[in-house]
């Protein structure tokens, strides 16, 4: 059965315990991925979220409008197989996270940044035994082997589910520790995608807002906190 059928085909849907995790099943038919492998999910909440997903479609099925089903899919049909791939990925962030890169000037930005920054690294340094080394410029200089190391690990040690979202909290906010820090609940996931977005709010200050920008930016945050709902809900 295809996921992506044109048409709605079922008439309800029922969430099944296996033994290795939760199963949608439409009509008792197990749903599967693109990639027509069975979707087994981790967790009964996240198997009740995509329920839901199907039993609110109505007419023509609308893959945009199932944001966990899509997610869901992503982990089993692309990180599952190449999850090291994306782990090395994600983890080599670390040495040239957003939030050590810091402006020599003006210094109201620079002070901004030291504001909102510093209180990333000195959580970073405690809870995930990492101390990252704030800069100035954009010149790479390599970050403590020993912190970064540390954060591979954890990266590696996520499961597919969690994987798949933690690459969207990362990759869209342009900071490892940013992604773990929403992950790990540190702050809420709506003050840390503003962290990420100190520079961007600076030079809206001192030029004024772009409509198109705005846009793009409001379709980011809206996928760095749909990646921080899949993330809790593989856990």
């Amino acid at each position: 059965m295809s996921e992506w059928a044109a048409k709605r085909f079922w008439t309800g849907s029922a969430v099944v315990a296996m033994q290795d995790g939760f199963r949608v099943e439409l009509d008792g038919r197990g749903v599967k991925t693109p990639a027509k492998a069975q979707l087994i999910l981790p967790t009964r909440a996240m198997a009740d979220a995509v329920a839901l997903e199907w039993d609110a479609q109505e007419g023509r099925i609308d893959p945009m409008s199932m944001p966990v089903t899509r997610s869901a899919n992503a982990a089993i049909d692309k990180v599952r197989i190449q999850h090291a791939e994306v782990a090395d990925m994600l983890a080599a962030y670390g040495d040239t996270d957003l939030v050590c890169y810091r402006a020599a000037h003006p210094q109201g930005l620079a002070d901004r940044q030291a504001q909102a920054w510093d209180p990333v690294l000195d959580w970073a340094a405690d809870a995930l035994a990492a101390r990252l080394t704030a800069l100035q410029g954009v010149v790479h200089s390599p970050q403590p082997a020993q912190a970064l190391a540390s954060l591979s690990d954890r990266v590696h040690a996520l499961d597919a589910f969690q994987l798949a979202a933690f690459h969207d909290l990362v990759s869209i906010s342009g900071s490892l520790l940013l992604g773990f820090a929403a992950a790990m609940d540190w702050r809420e996931a709506e003050e840390i995608w503003h962290l990420s977005r100190i520079d961007e709010r600076w030079q809206e200050e001192q030029w004024g807002s772009d409509d198109e920008a705005t846009a793009h930016a409001e379709i980011k945050r809206n996928a760095f906190l749909h990646a921080k709902r899949f993330f809790d809900l593989s856990a």
